[in-house]
C-alpha cells in the first residue's frame, strides 16, 4: 500500500505541474508583453525556441558520443545518462514556448550549468532508491548465518 500512496503523489504533482505551469507562463507572457510588446514578445519567444533547436542539435549528439565513450571504456556512464536525460529534458523544454520552461531548459542544457543539474537529478535519485537493511526486519528463511568465504554479495560503490 505504501507505494499506491507514493505513486498516488507523484501523479498529484505532474497534474498541478500540468494545470500551473501553462498558466504562470501565460502571465509572465503577458507580462512581457506589456512590458516590450507584442510582437517583440513573440519574436523573443521565437528566438528562444530557435537557440533551443540549435543547442539540442548541438549538445545532444556530444552527450551521445560522451555515454559511448563510457560504455567502451567499461565504466558505468551514470553522469553520461543523467546528462543525455538532462539535454532531453531541456531541449523538449526549449521547444515549448514560455519563458519560464525555456529558463529550466537552459539551465537543463548549458554545459556550464548542467552538472549542478546532474546533483541535484542524481541526489533526488538516490533520495528516492536508497535501501536501508535493518537486521531482524526482513522474514527469516532457513538457518540464519552470515557471509562465508565463498559467498559473493553484490554491490556498488557510490562517488560521493
Amino acid at each position: 500500500m505504501a507505494g499506491v500512496s507514493r505513486r498516488g503523489g507523484w501523479v498529484r504533482w505532474v497534474v498541478v505541474a500540468l494545470l500551473v505551469v501553462p498558466l504562470a507562463e501565460l502571465l509572465v507572457i503577458l507580462q512581457v508583453g506589456d512590458l516590450i510588446g507584442g510582437w517583440p514578445t513573440v519574436l523573443l519567444l521565437v528566438a528562444e525556441s530557435a537557440l533551443g533547436a540549435y543547442l539540442l542539435g548541438r549538445e545532444g549528439p556530444a552527450t551521445w558520443r560522451r555515454l559511448q565513450a563510457a560504455l567502451g571504456a567499461g565504466r558505468m556512464p551514470s553522469a553520461e545518462l543523467t546528462d543525455a536525460a538532462l539535454v532531453l529534458v531541456g531541449g523538449t523544454l526549449l521547444l515549448t514556448p514560455g519563458f519560464i520552461t525555456d529558463a529550466v531548459g537552459f539551465f537543463c542544457i548549458l554545459p556550464p550549468t548542467r552538472p549542478l543539474a546532474r546533483r541535484w537529478v542524481l541526489a533526488a535519485f538516490r533520495r528516492r532508491v536508497t535501501v536501508r537493511v535493518v537486521p531482524g526486519s526482513g522474514p527469516a528463511r532457513g538457518p540464519q548465518r552470515g557471509p562465508g568465504p565463498d559467498d559473493v554479495i553484490e554491490g556498488e560503490i557510490v562517488e560521493e
